[in-house]
């Protein structure tokens, strides 16, 4: 896929795997359009790349509509890398017998399933309206996690919510296969991103010795680098591609 003269969307991209992505697309050649949270960086991350900010939740269907018009503004949609995502403790059962948080529950499978079809669907009705390029339309990569196979103790709504997008996957790339638009998706592993930082570096360094080879965090710009192989790549299809060193996630 050509990304000179075209427009991109990055959902998350004031930071972490989004961020790196930005950067990446932007070097590319194309014009890109930051959707994340209004207290985020963007603003400040779109300055930086010569491109724009649109301050929304992924689930906000206006803001994402918004942020889609500005793109084809721009020049043609041809690339969507999102990112956009949230985490959070559940249990089925808490540890005093009560059942586990409905309300959290419903609000990250919100964020992080409903919100990738809400971003998916828009930036894809766009795509589909470009002219050919090389026998495409554009592409689309998503983000689930290896959670998605092995999510551990208390990540009830994260892992299902992950597994989800990976199996919207292959389900979307048909369905717009005759657009000529592709849908592909990462599932990273450990990856140093500000998510992680809150943690201890004791913490860090162990769920790092976990990993088989390399014996390390990932990079944010490990992510962008498959990314971009996607968006490249024309015979990269309805895939969801661990990125993950080996790693099989233990219970806990």
């Amino acid at each position: 896929m050509e990304l000179k003269d075209s427009s991109a969307i990055v959902t998350g991209g004031a930071s972490g795997l989004g961020l790196a992505s930005a950067r990446k697309l932007a070097a590319r050649g194309a014009r890109v359009v930051i959707i994340d949270l209004p207290s985020s960086d963007g603003e400040a991350v779109a300055r930086e790349l010569g491109g724009l900010f649109v301050g929304a939740d992924v689930r906000d269907a206006d803001g994402v509509s918004r942020a889609v018009s500005l793109a084809a503004e721009q020049a043609p949609l041809r690339a969507l890398v999102h990112c956009a995502g949230r985490g959070g403790a559940v249990r089925v059962v808490e540890k005093d017998g009560t059942p586990g948080d409905q309300e959290l529950f419903d609000t990250i499978v919100g964020i992080n399933l409903s919100g990738t079809f809400n971003v998916l669907r828009h930036v894809a009705s766009e795509m589909v309206r470009n002219d050919a390029v090389g026998g495409e339309r554009g592409v689309c990569v998503l983000t689930a996690s290896v959670a998605a196979y092995e999510g551990q103790i208390s990540q009830t709504p994260y892992a299902a919510s992950k597994a989800g997008v990976v199996g919207m996957t292959l389900v979307a790339a048909r369905d717009l296969a005759s657009r000529l638009v592709r849908v592909n998706t990462i599932a990273p592993g450990v990856f140093d991103t500000p998510i992680l930082s809150r943690f201890s570096d004791e913490i860090r360094q162990r769920l790092a010795s976990n990993v088989p080879h390399p014996s390390r965090l990932g990079h944010a710009d490990e992510f962008a680098d498959l990314a971009l192989h996607m968006v490249d790549n024309a015979m990269i299809n309805g895939e969801t591609v661990r990125l993950d060193g080996a790693i099989r996630m233990p219970p806990r």
